[in-house]
């Protein structure tokens, strides 16, 4: 594989936007972790609330337990900054109205960099099938941004903002950049450990964080030269 080259860090402010609790520390929260330690500013904006993640937990009582454990797996990465937007957990249509949601919070807190999920419709270009809620939610992510640097396209969702220089996409087979997560790759695992009803729901029984990681950063940070790393694949409005 080829190396990947490292994304640009001049930039102050980040909007993360996904579609569920989880799907940050399933990959790149070891890179926030390190930007946040830069002094840079990260807002996360959940789609969902992953109520519907768990099996054996009704959606009222799953919804605002994934909340929590989102605020506190924020935290460890050092995001204070977390919304939830409401969408319907597992049902996620890509359309006009998604984009406008997600207008709306790029024109309210107005980044510079944007950071999704893999919306490919695998995670390693072959056979191993993403699911549609990252896939809708990319797809809009990537069209909002364009969305909300035009003042004409939902005049109602706030005034336009043209600053987003790169939309990066964690975990795409696609990535061709990425960033050294070594120092901070400890702090991305206990931000995973975090999500501990979700991870105990899954009914994975040998389910194990650090080694999970460890699978896509290794090779990330090959890539790269180093020994842990995030890819992503970056998008230039």
């Amino acid at each position: 594989m080829s190396n990947l080259e490292p994304v640009v860090e001049d930039w102050q402010k980040a909007l993360a936007v996904v579609a569920h609790p989880d799907d940050l520390e399933f990959g790149a929260a070891a890179a926030i972790a390190r930007w946040t330690a830069q002094g840079k500013q990260i807002v996360y904006c959940l789609l969902t609330s992953g109520e519907a993640g768990i099996d054996g937990v009704d959606p009222a009582e799953c919804g605002p337990l994934r909340e929590a454990e989102q605020i506190e797996s924020s935290r460890i990465v050092g995001v204070s900054a977390v919304e939830f937007l409401g969408q319907p957990d597992g049902t996620i249509e890509y359309g006009v109205a998604l984009r406008r949601v997600i207008t709306a919070a790029i024109r309210r807190h107005q980044p510079e960099i944007v950071i999704t999920n893999n919306f490919r419709d695998t995670w390693d270009g072959d056979v191993a099938l993403n699911q549609s809620d990252h896939i809708n939610t990319g797809r809009a992510t990537l069209d909002a941004v364009r969305d909300a640097a035009n003042r004409w396209i939902f005049p109602d969702a706030g005034d336009k903002w043209d600053g987003v220089r790169q939309v990066w996409a964690a975990g795409s087979p696609d990535s061709r950049h990425g960033v050294d997560t070594t120092d901070t790759f400890e702090i991305g695992v206990q931000s995973l450990k975090a999500h501990k009803a979700y991870i105990d729901g899954l009914n994975w029984p040998h389910f194990d964080p650090e080694e999970f990681l460890e699978g896509a950063s290794r090779p990330a940070g090959a890539r790269l030269g180093t020994k842990y790393g995030t890819r992503f694949e970056v998008f230039t409005p």
